[in-house]
């Protein structure tokens, strides 16, 4: 009755609702869960990524085919177009014309090939489809911000951040950050290492950046309030000759020797920031951004995790679905998970569609493993760089680190693909079967967002998902690995990875691993969603001790200034509770030893 009047919505009964929904969920939503739609999803994710790969030419293919879908389109509405023309209209026909006057477009006289050419190039070339739809949907946007008080309000707040960019020494930006907050707070300093991502070349020297950051450390005045991290990307990790702006006289990023299940850093650029024996850097902990284009378990990070392992080093890591990521072309390896699977074949679908009624509450399919008879390399269909590149933020990448299984296989495709000897003596592999001799099971790290605001609201809406309530059920939160009896279950990654929210999972890997912590920076600024899942979250004792407080700056200026933040927080959170993730915690995460404090003097840690 609320969209129908009286007595319309008589002819609308609503068992007939609940009968299309009930056929919508029984049947076209099991469609990504069948084998053929995967192999489909991976025929059609090959082609987007070899096409990819054309660079120019490729842009030249779809602009030329988008030329003829916006012809098709002008020859289907020019005949209700108004007999007078317009400028615009003037501008498209002779373009339309000028078109087949070179014999650049093909005729196709059938209507239904027309609509089939329009419908592939929609499907298939998403920059043909975006040029054509671009025009509409600005014009659309910008005819609905101008006007409004919104528009001005967005602005002024991306304004206060370009105000930052006046500011060209780091210690000018620091002073703005240290006003904010009470005397001898504490701030954890993470650099960039942009040189990698695909984009312009950064305009200050990665190691400029870090010897600066350094020279702020030395002062007396920030020796006990400020702590950086160093920066690490694998594709750096090369001998100096390969790297990019290099200078004589830099020394090799980072170099080093092994022996079994241990690693000694030579004379190179990481052990001057991260030895302790270096005491005039002596930098807190090593920061990792995966979105710029690489997994953080990629293969020339593992000794620098045996190190940090040993040493109880902690580390930052992005994980959250944002706006910096990787711009360069996607490559033909990053279609499938290097590590995770996922179910093929006809004995699958029965499973996985009785796993889609896992939406409705039931508990895990009782069907057993063995019955899965196939399985091949998880596919990751994304396309566009900013939507694929969650995949290498994805807080299960971590647990190719922490769990000796996968982290088994990590090592297993090293030597596969490589031979490396260096690993396998690291590591103590032996084979696919065998348990490692060391783990990385001690590994300190810190999933920094705690998955996006964005995940915390999905946890919320996952009310019929059994993964997401398992925290609710069970103390360890979700098993990844196996099921709830504790049997083996190989299928279970590729429904973790798809469908559950990632507020779950990165709960539940605090859960299970002592040394996994995570942050609430940039996602504290959405206060009134998130602030009563944060107290909830601190009344579990083993999610309580390992949340930090964080906020971003400055990028999270856009929304609130940090004094705003640090105001709400300790006005919706309890004394207690904001001491716990603005002092207790950080001090341990950071390896600093507890100091009794009162009221007046009490320490506030800042991932900044």
């Amino acid at each position: 009755r609320t969209f129908v009047p009286t007595p319309f919505y008589l002819f609308l009964p609503l068992n007939l609702f609940v009968f299309l929904f009930r056929c919508w969920y029984k049947g076209p939503a099991t469609i990504p869960y069948k084998a053929w739609y995967k192999k489909l999803s991976k025929w059609y994710n090959n082609f987007q990524t070899g096409f990819s790969q054309l660079g120019f030419i490729r842009t030249l293919i779809e602009y030329y085919v988008a030329a003829h879908v916006f012809c098709i389109f002008y020859d289907f509405i020019k005949s209700i177009l108004p007999p007078e023309k317009t400028f615009i209209s003037r501008v498209v026909n002779d373009f339309c014309i000028w078109f087949d006057k070179y014999s650049l477009l093909f005729y196709f006289n059938n209507t239904w090939i027309k609509v089939l050419v329009v419908l592939l190039t929609f499907i298939f070339l998403p920059s043909a489809r975006n040029l054509v739809v671009f025009i509409f949907k600005q014009l659309y946007a910008v005819l609905r911000k101008l006007p409004g008080k919104e528009t001005k309000e967005l602005l002024k707040r991306y304004l206060n951040i370009g105000r930052y960019a006046f500011h060209k020494d780091q210690g000018t930006i620091l002073s703005r950050l240290k006003g904010q907050y009470p005397k001898g707070s504490g701030m954890v300093i993470l650099p960039m290492d942009m040189e990698y991502m695909g984009a312009w070349r950064p305009p200050v020297r990665y190691r400029d950046q870090m010897e600066k950051l350094a020279e702020l450390k030395a002062k007396k005045t920030n020796a006990k309030t400020i702590y950086p991290f160093v920066f690490a990307d694998p594709r750096r990790m090369v001998e100096i000759k390969k790297e990019k702006r290099n200078r004589a006289g830099d020394k090799i990023y980072f170099d080093y020797t092994i022996t079994a299940g241990k690693v000694e850093l030579k004379d190179c650029f990481i052990k001057d920031f991260i030895d302790n024996t270096v005491k005039e850097k002596n930098f807190s902990g090593i920061k990792i951004y995966p979105a710029l284009g690489y997994y953080p378990f990629d293969e020339k990070l593992l000794p620098l995790w045996v190190y940090a392992a040993e040493k109880g080093i902690p580390i930052m890591t992005h994980c959250v679905k944002g706006p910096m990521f990787y711009r360069g072309k996607k490559e033909m390896d990053w279609n499938y998970h290097p590590v995770f699977e996922q179910a093929m074949g006809k004995d699958d679908e029965a499973v996985d569609e009785k796993k889609l009624n896992w939406e409705e509450g039931e508990e895990e399919s009782s069907t057993e493993d063995k019955k899965l008879t196939k399985y091949e390399k998880l596919a990751l269909p994304q396309t566009k760089n900013g939507d694929f590149c969650a995949n290498f933020t994805h807080p299960m990448n971590f647990l190719c680190l922490l769990e000796e299984e996968l982290l088994r296989k990590v090592i297993a495709n090293a030597v596969e693909k490589n031979k490396d000897t260096e690993l396998r003596l690291l590591f103590g592999y032996k084979d696919e079967n065998t348990p490692l001799a060391h783990t990385l099971t001690k590994l300190k790290i810190c999933l920094a967002h705690y998955g996006g605001a964005d995940q915390w609201l999905r946890y919320f809406e996952k009310d019929r998902y059994a993964y997401s309530n398992r925290l609710t059920k069970h103390p360890k939160g979700i098993q990844f690995l196996k099921k709830v009896n504790g049997e083996s279950s190989k299928g279970k990654i590729e429904q973790l990875w798809k469908y559950t929210d990632w507020y779950s999972i990165i709960s539940s890997m605090i859960l299970q691993h002592e040394n996994v912590y995570a942050d609430i920076s940039y996602i504290l600024h959405n206060d009134a969603e998130m602030l009563p899942l944060l107290k909830q979250t601190l009344i579990n004792p083993g999610l309580r001790e390992k949340i930090l407080f964080g906020t971003d700056f400055y990028v999270v200026r856009n929304h609130k200034s940090d004094k705003n933040m640090l105001a709400t927080m300790m006005g919706g959170l309890d004394e207690k509770d904001f001491d716990v993730i603005a002092r207790i915690n950080p001090r341990k995460f950071l390896n600093l030893p507890d100091t009794p404090f009162t009221h007046a003097t009490k320490k506030i840690c800042d991932n900044s």
